[in-house]
Order: structure tokens, then sequence, then C-alpha cells
């Protein structure tokens, strides 16, 4: 694929976007030259996309899986948008399901390089007298993948499009879309508090950025004071309010490896619905996704006929909404890499209550173990602190990532210093980590592996480079 003026292949570009930087900032805070303007240059290609965004701190990555697989069950085209990645950087860009090739990636990415190019090249450093230069217009890696979206779906012309936020939702790239029909709150709890505040309501006041005049908004009512700030932000702006709560689901029991839940249907009253999974915490996610979708299709009848909603048109039936649960896949949560051995993506203290709750409760008679990985910028002692007290596991090996951003072994040796030394290992490579514990392992004994989506990472791509 033809770069500018070079020729240049896949793995070249993945490289250089690797290196892009994660932040930038305006050089000039008056330069009117944002992402907005920059979508213009690319033909704006999110106008004619219709958009589902879904933010919050857990969950997702989940819910857009959940969604897209019902509505793909009922026969739309759907494009998602999550991040991160685990192994390739293309599971980012999904079409009805899969990943797309390396030839439609290089081509987007090409594509915003050429126009980030001819943005700069118009008069740069040029000004007027008395004016400072404009500066240089540069994209962050982020930004980057998300224009790389809109101009991959855009080519698709998908039914629906499902955009998540990558990193609160007021400020996030994905918000400089206002075309939407639907915007989604998962979970909130503390994470990221450096950059979105140390409380869940000033979380949620960020979440809640993505909120739009008129757009229903479907939300986990959850943490008392996470919901009212949504609430308050949708009644400001005449959004409709549609909470979602534990009292709308039932868990009924596991089969195996399933799990056997009802839900209360806007339409259909109590519907069972059946997950394949172990992680309990799906039956949440897979709520709001059955939710979102029902709003997505809901229609009001005239106050003469008394206002009541009812399905519209197109609307998933029942059989198709089961499908759709039962046929979703998200990797990297309570997925079986290998027989008993279960990579998870819990990454912040609400995350591994919810990780150990399904620990728990995973009918495991042989035993357990536990390979932890964390990066600094978390609550590491929380995190630590509850998976050695909670005594589910009878060996935990802990492990340095490969990431910049992984806690170092002396600050992990500092948090582990108050606990028994047999309790634990430590390693500085996480594959080798892997090895020896995989190696350790007992007939019957299961193996989890938590912490850290980077942890995650590494795992799933020691097994697509290796046989075990």
């Amino acid at each position: 694929m033809r770069f500018g003026n070079d020729m240049i292949t896949f793995e070249e570009a993945v490289a250089y976007l690797k290196d892009m930087p994660r932040f930038t900032v305006k050089k000039n805070p008056a330069d009117s030259r944002d992402l907005k303007w920059f979508l213009k240059k690319l033909g704006n290609p999110e106008k004619d996309l219709r958009i589902i965004h879904v933010a919050g701190t857990n969950g997702k990555g989940s819910v857009c899986a959940y969604m897209s697989s019902i509505l793909h069950a009922a026969g739309y085209r759907t494009a998602v948008f999550t991040s991160p990645h685990l192994v390739d950087m293309r599971e980012r860009f999904a079409v009805n399901g899969k990943m797309i090739s390396e030839e439609a990636f290089l081509q987007v990415y090409c594509a915003v390089g050429d126009a980030l190019q001819e943005a700069n090249s118009v008069n740069p450093g040029v000004s007027l007298p008395g004016e400072e230069a404009a500066p240089e217009f540069v994209l962050n890696f982020y930004e980057y993948l998300f224009c790389m979206a809109l101009l991959c779906f855009a080519e698709e012309k998908p039914d629906y499009c499902i955009i998540e936020t990558g990193l609160g939702g007021r400020l996030d790239a994905t918000n400089y879309v206002d075309n939407k029909l639907l915007t989604v709150i998962t979970r909130i709890s503390l994470d990221h508090v450096q950059y979105l505040g140390d409380t869940t309501a000033k979380i949620a006041a960020e979440k809640a950025g993505i909120l739009r005049p008129g757009v229903p908004v479907v939300y986990l009512d959850g943490d008392v004071d996470a919901s009212a700030v949504i609430c308050r932000k949708a009644s400001e702006l005449g959004a409709p309010q549609i909470p979602v709560s534990k009292k709308d689901y039932t868990f009924l029991g596991f089969r195996k490896k399933y799990i056997d839940f009802s839900l209360r249907s806007e339409y259909y009253n109590y519907i069972s619905l059946t997950l394949h999974t172990i992680a309990r915490y799906q039956m949440e996610n897979a709520a709001l996704a059955v939710r979102a979708v029902e709003v997505l299709f809901r229609s009001t009848d005239t106050e003469e006929n008394g206002g009541r909603l009812y399905a519209g048109a197109g609307c998933p039936a029942v059989e198709e909404i089961r499908q759709g649960i039962l046929g979703c896949f998200w990797q990297g949560r309570m997925e079986e890499v290998l027989p008993e051995v279960y990579v998870d993506g819990a990454h912040n203290d609400d995350g591994i209550r919810a990780f150990l709750d399904t620990v728990e409760q995973d009918g495991c008679t042989e035993g357990r173990r536990l390979l932890f990985g964390v990066v600094a910028d978390k609550d590491c002692r929380h995190m630590i602190q509850r998976v050695i007290t909670s005594g589910l596991f009878d060996r935990i090996a802990f492990t340095h990532m490969r990431t910049a951003r992984s806690l170092s072994l002396e600050e992990l040796k500092g948090l582990l210093a108050a606990y028994p030394e047999d309790r634990f290992t430590m390693y500085t490579e996480a594959d080798a980590a892997f090895r020896e514990q995989l190696a350790g392992k007992a007939p019957g004994e299961r193996l989890y592996i938590a912490g850290s989506l980077y942890l995650v990472g590494e795992i799933k791509e020691s097994l697509d480079h290796d046989q075990f």
C-alpha cells in the first residue's frame, strides 16, 4: 500500500502507530484545528453512520459485543470500534463480529496519514503580521485509530455502528460525533482517577459527557452517586433515561460452562437467556445490551391509546435475542484458553471484586492458582490485598509485564512485604511465569490469569506463537 510517496506494509503501519504518543495537548489553546476540524478534512465519514455510543468504567467492550451479536442475529450489519486490543491491533475494528483484514486496515491507515500530511502542507508555519504561525496539527495514537475506524465503517455502510469510548467520555475522541441514536453507560467505579476524578460522581460526570439532547441513555443503576449525576445531566438535555439494575435480571444457575438467567424485557415480560461463560458479571452487561437494543427499536402509542411502549418495526425477536446472547464471544473475559486455564481482563479494584466473585462460585474442587500482573497507575495495593486475602488460591504468582506501565518488581516487593513469603512467587517475565505455572498445575487444578489486559494480551500472544 502506498503511503505518500512510499510503499508501506501492514507491519510497518502497526509499528508506526505503536510509536505514536498516547496523549497530545494543543500547542496553541486558541487553535481551532481540533479533531472535528480534521474529520471535516476526511470528508466527515461519520455523517451517515447510525451510532450507538458506549461509555463506562467496566463492561464497555462486553456490552458492545452483546449488542452487536444480537443485532447481527436479527439480520443487521454491525460495525464496532473498541479498545484496547489484546494481540492484534485489528481487534479494535470489527464488522459483523469479525476484525477487518490487513488490507482494509492498511487502506484506512494510509488515507488518514495522507489527509494529515495534506492538512499540514497548506501554508505551514505561515501567519499574518502580528499573528502566531499555526502549529503543526498532530493526532495521538487513539485519535488516529478512531479516524481509521470512521473511514472503514463509512466504506462498509453498516446498519448500526457501535463505538466504545477510550477514556472518560466528555473529552474522548469518540465524542466528536453527534449523530447518535442511543447512548449507553455501563458500570462506573474508581479508575483513571488522575484523569477523571477521585469519586464516582466526578467520573460519572465525565462519562455522561457523551449524552446528547433528546437521545435516550441506557445506564447501569448501580452506584447511587453516579446514577444521580447521569439522571441530572440527562434531564438537562431532555434525554430519556432507561436504568438497568440487579432487580431486572435473576441468576438461575450454572450449566457446565454456561449461565442461565432471566431478564425483565420491555416488551416480552421475563425472558430466559443463556450466556456461554462462567463469569456472573456478564449477566449485568448482557442485560444492558438487551435493554439498549430494545430502546433502539421502541415506539410509543399516541396519548389517545394510552402512550404505551411497544417493540417497533425491526426489533429483534426473543429467539434472535437469545441467539445473539448465547453466540457472543468477547475474548479476555473469563476466557478458557486451555483446559482449566482462564484469562480475565479485571484491571481495577471493582473488576477484581467481580472476578473473585466468579472464582468463588466456580465449583472447582481440585485447587486453584493465580498468575497476577498489574500496571502502576491502578489501585495496586487494594487489588493485591483482595487476591491474597480472598483465600481462593493455593498458589499466587506475581509477574512484571513488558509494558512500561507495569508495576516494577521493587514496588511489587514493597506491597507484598506485609504477607508471608511462602504465599507467592515473583517473575520478571509473564511468558516464563505462565509456562512454569502451567507446568506445575495438577490435573483438575484451575489456573487463573488476571490483573491487567496487558497480561492477558501477553499470555494470548504466547498461546498464538507456541503449542501448549
